[in-house]
């Protein structure tokens, strides 16, 4: 299959799509300033940081591990949406989405970040007063069309209860915050090649049992969330965008192209190009803060 570079073929598909998708990764919030944690040099980035991301890793060292997703929260609080957050957060209003799309009767935005800034993004869209004066119907924005997989970092959950509840508080707790600050005041941080040494006890806790808590996203060994609701909408998509992601990681390595066995549209939206992309229908390369929003056509 030869793909297609052609912004006005693929808004003519767009202008006939019924059911959009988008299989979003990593890539879409790198100019929020959020590291994939796989660059050259720092702490966590001489690490194995997919070792990190295991039940048996928290099990036989939840120090490191709290320490790592603790490093990662703090990133993500001082991060913004960017321009992509913001172009796919307008695809989630309805009256927006018929503008570009007439045909659509759904969007659902299928995310492996655990950053929380596409949902933050529909936030912020709603409460803009220009909305209102172009008319665009906020009200009918659903912020479950963001279907966070991999769970939330913000999220703080008990392995013992399950109790799940969203903690914004920055340090999430007080040897957390001292560590991040060792670790911030080390001037040559690429030297540094072990974390703090934190007493369980002093580790997050259940606010409802009191056991010892756990990041509340999904890790390797474990089954991403609404992953029913996610097939069915796979299933039934004509149109799949793929953004910021190399899709190597299943199940959402598979998502584009179970699309396309099924006649339906892929369009890559990526910097870097990756092994699956000669298989799409479309691929537009660049950052995705500048290339979605241009060739959706949204400002």
């Amino acid at each position: 299959m030869v793909f297609s570079t052609s912004v006005d073929e693929f808004r003519e598909v767009l202008r006939h799509s019924e059911h959009i998708i988008v299989v979003a990764g990593a890539g879409l919030s790198a100019a929020s300033g959020l590291p994939t944690f796989r660059e050259k040099g720092g702490l966590w980035r001489t690490l194995d940081t997919s070792s990190l991301a295991t039940p048996s890793t928290f099990r036989a060292d939840p120090s490191l591990v709290w320490q790592f997703y603790h490093h990662r929260r703090v990133k993500a609080l001082q991060a913004s949406p960017n321009a992509a957050h913001r172009a796919l957060a307008k695809l989630a209003i309805p009256s927006f989405l018929k503008t570009l799309a007439p045909a659509a009767s759904s969007y659902h935005l299928i995310t492996q970040n655990v950053d929380r800034l596409s949902v933050k993004a529909i936030m912020d869209l709603t409460n803009q007063s220009t909305l209102n004066r172009a008319k665009y119907d906020s009200e009918n924005v659903r912020l479950d069309s963001v279907i966070e997989m991999h769970g939330r970092l913000f999220d703080v959950q008990c392995t013992s209860c399950g109790h799940c509840e969203e903690d914004l508080s920055n340090p999430l707790c007080p040897a957390l915050g001292r560590a991040e600050e060792s670790y911030n005041s080390d001037g040559n941080q690429s030297s540094k090649v072990k974390p703090e040494s934190i007493a369980v006890e002093t580790l997050p806790r259940c606010h409802q049992c009191g056991e010892l808590a756990r990041p509340g996203v999904v890790w390797f060994d474990e089954k991403s969330q609404r992953l029913d609701e996610i097939n069915s909408l796979v299933q039934r998509a004509d149109l799949c965008l793929v953004v910021g992601t190399s899709s190597t990681v299943r199940p959402a390595s598979g998502y584009a192209y179970r699309v396309q066995r099924h006649h339906g549209i892929v369009a890559v939206f990526n910097i870097e190009p990756a092994p699956g992309d000669a298989r799409a229908d479309f691929v537009f390369k660049g950052p995705c803060e500048v290339k979605l929003p241009k060739v959706l056509g949204i400002t």
